[in-house]
């Protein structure tokens, strides 16, 4: 069992930037793929970013690529979520979570493989 929590989103002006972190507890961290999704009102929950612990597998959604970078602490079992250029359309709830698949399944898992899953952070870009 793994708990994670996510923190660090707030609200900012299209163009800018926020940081995410999610960080795990628990002694099932390492060798998992973690991921960022978003839910935002009106549209489905979707993938954002993608990462496999200790390994250097890293997926993007096309939305978002070029713009986040998903990185790890492995130390701190933190996983984060650097958002730059920051659209109107990135304003969502965002949610990690942990699938144990391997690091190449990573970024190819159906939502409903992922067992594990935060309480989620708000993000809300203005224009």
């Amino acid at each position: 069992q793994v708990q994670l929590v996510e923190s660090g989103g707030g609200s900012v002006q299209a163009g800018g930037s926020l940081s995410l972190s999610c960080a795990a507890s628990g002694h099932t961290y390492n060798n998992k793929c973690m991921g960022w999704f978003r839910h935002a009102p009106g549209k489905e929950r979707e993938g954002v970013a993608f990462i496999y612990t200790g390994g250097v597998n890293v997926y993007y959604a096309g939305s978002v690529k070029g713009r986040f970078t998903i990185s790890e602490d492995n130390a701190k079992n933190t996983v984060y979520l650097q958002m730059n250029s920051l659209k109107p359309e990135d304003t969502a709830m965002y949610y990690c979570a942990a699938a144990e698949v391997g690091p190449l399944e990573c970024g190819f898992v159906a939502q409903d493989g992922f067992a594990e899953w935060g309480q989620g952070t708000q993000v809300t870009v203005s224009s």
